[in-house]
């Protein structure tokens, strides 16, 4: 837990210390589009982070095996990032309709976190139904505990997959799914490849760190998936405005400095909403306690 807090300190002391680097350097603008894209992707990590939680949990994985596979996510989404930031780039500077792909895609995206948002994340999975277990089944055996970090091993001269390996299958295909959802959410926000990067860099590097410190108390931001939804359906419609400004120069745009404003809202509320609801609830446990035992 010590350790866990030191990193944590030092990740989130790190994007704002590198902010002010922007600021100095490259001026106001670029230093408020580095924020604003920071907070969006910090927001849309922690709902990333929730997902592996429920993944571990889903697969029981080991306490001690868990920071690795953490390490493994956190590195196959940077190399997916960085691989859809390129390709965001090169679409943007050649097709203005990008803009209006990507807010569409927000646009989905958000629909798809609405509609899931009220079963929560706490919901069961069952492991013998995920898309990658039933995959990977087809083509090996897999083992019934885990062998450390060995992805396959040998069994009686059988060649078998671990659970591990699966864990580490699902999370990328996690991280991908993430990917499709987080580059163009930032685009929206600034043009520029490095900062775009930069965000998604400084934002994922602090989960390990974060999980082992705030396990328990993720869970509790129940509402977080409403913000997020709403943050999705705010940046796609910029990014439509965006597009159509550039088509007819009549259409008003969001500036930065509105979204970094509407972002923080939301982000505030969902945080002191989903505290008040934890609360209620704390409260309302002992009379139903009451109430079954009468």
């Amino acid at each position: 837990m010590r350790e866990a807090a030191a990193w944590s300190a030092f990740y989130i002391a790190l994007p704002p210390a590198f902010g002010m680097f922007i600021l100095v350097n490259y001026g106001g603008q670029r230093g408020l589009e580095y924020y604003t894209g920071y907070l969006v992707e910090k927001s849309l990590s922690v709902d990333n982070l929730l997902v592996f939680i429920l993944l571990l949990t889903s697969f029981a994985v080991p306490r001690e095996l868990q920071q690795r596979v953490l390490l493994f996510g956190i590195i196959g989404a940077l190399v997916l990032r960085g691989i859809f930031i390129a390709l965001g780039a090169a679409a943007i500077e050649r097709f203005d309709w990008a803009f209006l792909v990507f807010g569409l895609i927000l646009a989905v995206t958000g629909a798809q976190i609405l509609r899931e948002a009220p079963s929560g994340h706490q919901k069961e999975i069952d492991v013998s139904q995920l898309r990658v277990v039933k995959l990977m089944r087809r083509f090996a055996p897999v083992t019934d505990r885990y062998h450390g970090i060995k992805l396959t091993v040998r069994d009686n001269g059988v060649r078998m997959i671990t659970p591990f390996a699966l864990v580490i299958a699902e999370i990328l295909v996690t991280d991908l799914v993430f990917a499709v959802d987080s580059v163009p959410a930032v685009y929206g926000i600034t043009a520029d490849p490095y900062l775009v990067f930069a965000t998604n860099a400084f934002a994922l590097l602090g989960l390990p760190a974060l999980y082992f410190l705030l396990e328990g108390a993720l869970s509790t931001l129940v509402h977080l998936s409403y913000g997020l939804a709403f943050i999705l359906f705010f940046i796609g419609a910029k990014l439509v405005l965006h597009w159509a400004h550039n088509e007819w120069p009549s259409v008003p745009e969001i500036p930065t400095p509105a979204s970094l404003a509407v972002i923080t809202a939301t982000l505030v509320i969902v945080t002191l909403t989903s505290l008040i609801s934890g609360r209620r609830d704390t409260k309302a446990s002992p009379d139903e306690t009451a109430t079954i035992t009468r």
